[in-house]
């Protein structure tokens, strides 16, 4: 049986160490298999990952592009049919999504898209929604009530 104590690795799966710089006779005295000269003979030696020996490098050479909006804003989203499979009392708000597990729970702001088909009225209060989900949800009876972004209501039928 074997016990945790009782492993051993393959036999000639494991190397030993290089011991360098132990005299003449090892055949890796003197330089210790650095070479003669150079920065990476000294000891201390150390050059930073993408060091091209003084030429100017890569990363310097290509262009820099694009730039990252500050001021974006990320919806998370949820289509009319995914909307109409749940069971809703009153209004539909991104925290009930939350709840159900619908829209994930890093999302602050919630738009409704307008793919699917929706039958019984519902209110919805949400950040965005599209013109289809807009016309979907008012031609089944239902409202949209669009939260702005300093959490004040403009209702909007």
């Amino acid at each position: 049986m074997i016990t945790l104590d009782s492993l051993r690795p393959h036999p000639g799966s494991k190397r030993g160490k290089k011991r360098v710089g132990r005299g003449p006779g090892s055949g890796h005295g003197k330089t210790a298999c650095r070479g003669q000269n150079g920065q990476k003979s000294r000891s201390g030696a150390s050059i930073r990952p993408g060091f091209e020996g003084g030429q100017m490098p890569l990363y310097r050479k290509l262009p820099k592009r694009g730039f990252k909006n500050r001021f974006r804003k990320v919806y998370g989203v949820l289509n009319i049919g995914d909307l109409a499979k749940i069971m809703h009392e009153g209004v539909v708000d991104l925290a009930a999504l939350k709840a159900r597990g619908l829209v994930r729970k890093r999302y602050h702001l919630l738009k409704i898209l307008g793919d699917g088909e929706i039958r019984q009225p519902v209110t919805v209060r949400a950040h965005a929604v599209s013109e289809t989900a807009r016309n979907k949800i008012e031609t089944a009876g239902g409202r949209i009530e669009i939260i702005t972004d300093r959490g004040q209501e403009a209702n909007i039928a």
